[in-house]
């Protein structure tokens, strides 16, 4: 009896280490995964071009959608100055006996019989224009724009600058205080030169009006350390401006605006600003002390930077 119940357990032993052994086996069960048409390739084999990759894309059966590289326009104004005036030499008149004189009077003839012509389109649009009254107002822009750029009041400097003179007027003049002031007029300011460019399609006009002022200003500019950068308050000096104005014709909510200024290019240099830089001192140890070592600081060499 005894014999027989031990060969049983034997029996069952050996049959529930089997089934156990078998337990632990893994088991693969195939399962069908998505077909992938286009296979993108592997980091250490050699690059191909663009092409060769859109073209294997597109045999696999994928679409390759075209890249449009475009650029925002801005149709309330135009890119820049359309037929620029060229002042005169020193802004005076040569004789007309010499050979510079000759030709100077030329093309001032030739630039009023194309002003007369932008000033009749002008006057189609803009009923109110008169080259007499309109020096006045380009005036009072001119005067209200810089005063709002000497305040950093942005909204007011929209309405009286274009979108292409706004990022020129504020240009480097972060962390800087301005202090301008307008004082007087030399001279009645004068309409020199007017053009009536067209933009997109051909009834799109714009008017662009050259400004000839001669006033007295004064302009001082510090940094953001209260430091004197460029000009003086108290000096007041004598300043020939070429401006260039324009509006948007077609647009019967358009305003006349501040669109550029005419450099001549016999015009003198601009005076160079004056910076405040750091001078790196000495470098100290953890158990140091700047005021131990008795550090004199060197003397900067003279060097100037143009605006």
């Amino acid at each position: 009896m005894a014999t027989s119940l031990c060969r049983t357990l034997k029996c069952l032993q050996s049959a529930t280490c089997q089934n156990i052994k078998f337990a632990r086996l893994p088991v693969l069960v195939p399962i069908r995964t998505k077909k992938r048409y286009f296979i993108p390739p592997a980091g250490n084999v050699k690059q191909k071009s663009q092409n060769d990759q859109e073209t294997k894309a597109r045999a696999a059966g994928m679409v390759v959608r075209q890249q449009y590289i475009e650029r925002a326009i801005n149709i309330s104004c135009t890119a820049g100055i359309f037929d620029p005036y060229i002042p005169p030499e020193g802004d005076a008149r040569l004789s007309t006996l010499s050979k510079e004189g000759l030709k100077q009077r030329t093309e001032q003839l030739r630039q009023s019989a194309a002003s007369q012509l932008a000033f009749r389109k002008i006057k189609d649009h803009d009923p109110e224009f008169s080259t007499k009254q309109f020096p006045a107002l380009a005036q009072q822009i001119f005067i209200d724009a810089h005063a709002a750029l000497t305040q950093f009041n942005k909204e007011k400097l929209h309405s009286l600058v274009t979108e292409r003179c706004y990022p020129e007027m504020v240009q480097g003049n972060r962390y800087k205080t301005l202090r301008w002031r307008f004082i007087e007029s030399l001279e009645p300011p004068r309409v020199v030169h007017a053009r009536c460019p067209d933009m997109i399609s051909k009834g799109n006009l714009y008017g662009q009006v050259t400004l000839r002022m001669h006033s007295r200003q004064t302009l001082a500019i510090y940094d953001r350390f209260g430091r004197l950068m460029l000009g003086d308050e108290e000096e007041p000096r004598d300043v020939l401006e070429y401006l260039v104005l324009e509006r948007h014709l077609v647009n019967p909510y358009g305003r006349w605006r501040l669109h550029g200024k005419i450099v001549p290019a016999w015009a003198p240099p601009k005076e160079p600003i004056i910076k405040t830089v750091m001078i790196p001192g000495p470098k100290l140890k953890p158990e140091e002390d700047f005021e131990d070592l008795h550090y004199q600081v060197p003397k900067p060499k003279a060097v100037q930077w143009y605006k």
